[in-house]
């Protein structure tokens, strides 16, 4: 399809939906959870963090890390990704 039918389709829309992979975040240098080497799940183990079973086992351990992710996306700056996404709004 030509890019000027997507652009005509877009205008038109009433709602519009993008999905995107972890890669739109990456570039902004949040961590990825399954990338080989840097991702999270590499470095860390998800049975350990990422469970309600993990939690009620060691809810300091669980809120660090939730804390330490939260902490990279306050300080990461959008990318392009992002602000072609926010000018479909």
């Amino acid at each position: 399809m030509p890019i000027s039918a997507v652009a005509k389709h877009l205008r038109e829309a009433k709602h519009v939906v993008v999905f995107t992979g972890a890669g739109a975040s990456a570039e902004s240098g949040i961590p990825t959870f399954r990338d080989a080497l840097t991702g999270l799940w590499e470095n860390f183990d998800a049975s350990k963090l990422a469970t309600a079973k993990a939690f009620r086992a060691d809810p300091s351990l669980c809120w660090g890390w939730y804390e330490w992710r939260r902490r990279k996306v306050t300080q990461a700056q959008p990318n392009g990704a992002h602000h072609a996404i926010a000018q479909l709004a």
